[in-house]
């Protein structure tokens, strides 16, 4: 059950309320955007951000960690990032102009220009009352690409979006359509420079028998919070591939919210979370499996040293009519250090009587006679516990169908223990 209490405003809250005032005239945007802009302000100013009491942040009290919001605008523009990987084409979110060198069927708008036509009115209604990452991002978004992969399209060169921020403010929304028959790897870089308030929301729909791989690396510093969410809808057929490499970021909360409305959808998440120092990473998912005949399985590692926190919220939800669907979910924890914390809470809501659906979560350390036989063959312990902690994580970053992609992320992984190890 969710509570809400007439509150004073944090000083937080506050900065976001007296910030939207100084800017929203300078918004991009039609008139129309603008009232759905102050319609998403407003409810903040009303509720606050959310706490403990409100069942979906109940593990990231969001109104007590955001203690201030950083003043300016964060964008940078230009090529900022090395790429994840050679032969990628670049999309820098943050850029006025579409490149002019895109792969034949594929379009590429500028969410300026969307803003200023009242295009994404509809879109910027947050989704319910604590859809507040939906209420900032409509509140103050000026940057980001749409992005259309038309119908048949099968790219052999994955695109690269990048969006390199530094001190302030920058929220981006990424609209994406994926064509019937469309095949395509989407990766998606998140980093930055400074302190910073990140907020990104990405809607995502996959037509009819098409295929994507969806790579996010998030890297930000340790001075950032970065709230985004990916919303996306699965066609008939469609197979949809997200892996999620989380390895920075003070505060970071993803959100995932899926429809599989097409039989025969598939959805496939792999997600390594990387937690140091005292970094709070929260990874939340509401998947829908509203037809029959749909797939899907979630597998979440997480890595928990010094005095860092996790969570991951999953919960898939089966409607009566989605017959016959196989829905699983697992989240594995090794904590490293006394002081990290992991909470999990796995979640399934069935009205269809002939499924197959599991779900399971384990938070242990490192196993001591797996220690013990790699100290016995002349492995210094400091080695041996490197090697079983990145195995953990490399099992499934190597699952992924693409060499080079598989090879960075685990080069990746490889930096932050030597970080963080």
């Amino acid at each position: 059950m969710t509570a809400h209490t007439l509150i004073k405003n944090t000083q937080a809250e506050s900065a976001l309320i007296e910030t939207f005032g100084a800017l929203v005239d300078t918004l991009p945007g039609a008139a129309t955007t603008t009232t759905a802009r102050k319609t998403a302000i407003g409810g903040i100013s009303m509720r606050g951000l959310p706490t403990r009491r409100v069942e979906e942040w109940h593990y990231t009290d969001l109104r007590n960690r955001l203690k201030q919001v950083p003043e300016g605008d964060a964008r940078i523009t230009g090529d900022a990032l090395t790429s994840l990987a050679g032969g990628m084409v670049r999309l820098d979110l943050f850029a006025d102009d579409a490149p002019s060198d895109l792969p034949a069927g594929v379009r590429v708008t500028p969410v300026r220009d969307l803003l200023e036509k009242g295009e994404l009115d509809r879109s910027l209604a947050p989704a319910d009352p604590e859809d507040v990452i939906g209420a900032l991002n409509a509140a103050f978004v000026s940057y980001g690409v749409a992005l259309a992969i038309d119908d048949g399209t099968h790219l052999e060169t994955p695109l690269e979006l990048s969006a390199f921020h530094g001190e302030g403010q920058a929220h981006l929304r990424v609209p994406v359509t994926v064509g019937a028959g469309a095949k395509a790897t989407i990766v998606e870089r998140q980093a930055g420079d400074g302190a910073a308030l990140i907020t990104g929301v990405t809607e995502l729909s996959v037509g009819d028998g098409a295929e994507l791989l969806w790579v996010l690396v998030q890297e930000q510093p340790a001075d950032t919070e970065q709230l985004t969410q990916m919303k996306f809808r699965l066609g008939r057929d469609s197979k949809f591939r997200l892996a999620i490499l989380n390895a920075g970021g003070r505060l970071v909360r993803h959100e995932i919210r899926g429809v599989l409305e097409g039989e025969g959808g598939d959805f496939q998440m792999r997600c390594v979370n990387l937690l140091g120092d005292e970094s709070h990473v929260d990874v939340t998912m509401v998947l829908d499996h509203v037809v029959p005949n749909t797939t899907g399985t979630e597998i979440v590692r997480n890595i928990a040293s010094g005095k860092a926190s996790g969570v991951f919220q999953g919960q898939i939800r089966v409607a009566k009519e989605a017959q016959k669907t196989d829905a699983r979910m697992a989240c594995n924890t090794l904590l490293v250090s006394d002081e990290a914390d992991f909470s999990a809470k796995p979640e399934l809501e069935i009205f269809a009587d002939d499924v197959a659906c599991g779900h399971g979560a384990t938070v242990a350390e490192i196993d001591e006679d797996h220690l013990f036989y790699l100290m016995s063959r002349g492995i210094p312990e400091n080695q041996a516990r490197a090697l079983l902690v990145k195995a953990f994580v490399d099992e499934i970053i190597e699952e992924l169908d693409h060499e080079a992609i598989s090879e960075a992320l685990v080069a990746k992984v490889d930096e932050w223990f030597a970080k963080n190890g």
